[in-house]
């Protein structure tokens, strides 16, 4: 039996001398995750390389829900240290990172809105939820008050109010926290506006509320919202779907849609008066701190009032930023490297 024990103890401390050894072969962070947060976390990495001698972090864009299946797979170099999401980590998220030796610390940065946005050389839009979730859910209410598929073409067959533009919106794939943030704030909210989708149990109505038309008026453009940017100015009468920094840089050519009454802007996501707005995170692998040099650091960086502050230079990128006895729970967070308990 005692030698079953110090076997079991001499393969555990082999284990973690692995780790630590093999950790120590990288000595640049490897951040991966949301499109939303990338232009975020990339200002901060390079402001990291720049000032605190440690070296640039790696930063990919993945989408929140690649990056989190990344940074939960397992822990050692191979596996990324950090990743951003526009979503909050889910149960089962937590749950597979926990199955694989990882302790997830979540750090809350500010928050961001969801923009429908398109060029300024197309019509402006003034939508409510409800004609958005009738330009693109799959299913509709029909004339007898019965779902059937989507029948509108144009914008203006869903109201009159509307431009008599064909629907045509590029979005995120399902693998993005801002289709996730999408389908939630926008696409389920504007199917409660209608009694014979609003009573249905719930399984039943995510059926209806979350499934998107796949008939050409949606397009998944991928998780470069640049990109989304760039074809938008090539097609006026398209709309896009992206986080409200995007439309902040790109202002000079991109107009954003007044979604129930109130616009996109930096004023009315702060205080909530935007309905479609999210907050935004990075998780960190807190087995990984001590190991890859600089994590600790970079998250400090991160949390800085210089950084994400009322007056921090990621306001010039379009983030929100969080009230600041919340900011400072989460620097202390994520300087004890709390674990998350959800």
């Amino acid at each position: 039996m005692l030698k079953h024990i110090l076997s079991a103890t001499t393969l555990t401390v082999f284990a973690g001398m692995t780790l630590a050894g093999t950790a120590q072969a990288r000595d640049q962070i490897r951040i991966v995750g949301s499109s939303t947060v990338f232009p975020f976390s990339t200002t901060v990495a390079e402001q990291f390389g720049k000032t605190s001698g440690f070296k640039t972090p790696v930063v990919e864009s993945t989408g929140s829900g690649g990056g989190l299946k990344l940074f939960c797979s397992g822990v050692g170099t191979d596996h990324p240290d950090i990743t951003n999401a526009s979503r909050r980590i889910k149960k089962s998220e937590v749950e597979k990172c926990n199955a694989n030796g990882i302790t997830v610390v979540e750090i809350k940065v500010g928050f961001d809105g969801i923009v429908l946005a398109n060029s300024k050389n197309g019509p402006a839009f003034n939508v409510a939820r409800k004609q958005v979730f009738l330009a693109l859910a799959a299913k509709v209410p029909g004339p007898n008050g019965d779902l059937i598929e989507n029948p509108y073409k144009n914008w203006s067959d869903v109201d009159k109010s509307l431009p008599n533009e064909k629907i045509e919106v590029l979005g995120p794939p399902p693998t993005s926290g801002t289709r996730d943030a999408f389908v939630e704030l926008v696409m389920r909210e504007g199917a409660k506006e209608f009694p014979q989708i609003k009573a249905l149990e719930k399984k039943a109505f995510r059926a209806v509320s979350d499934r998107i038309r796949e008939d050409g008026a949606f397009v998944e453009a991928g998780e470069n919202d640049n990109l989304i940017v760039q074809k938008l100015e090539a097609n006026p009468e398209a709309v896009g779907i992206f986080g409200f920094s995007f439309l902040d840089q790109n202002a000079d050519k991109m107009q954003g849609a007044v979604v129930d009454g109130q616009e996109p802007t930096f004023e009315n996501i702060a205080s909530g008066a935007y309905p479609v707005s999210r907050s935004l995170f990075f998780y960190v692998k807190k087995e990984h701190v001590g190991t890859i040099p600089g994590i600790a650091e970079f998250v400090g960086e991160f949390t800085s009032d210089d950084a994400a502050g009322e007056d921090g230079y990621l306001l010039d990128k379009g983030l929100i930023p969080l009230p600041q006895a919340d900011l400072e729970a989460y620097r202390k967070a994520g300087a004890d490297l709390t674990p998350l308990s959800l």
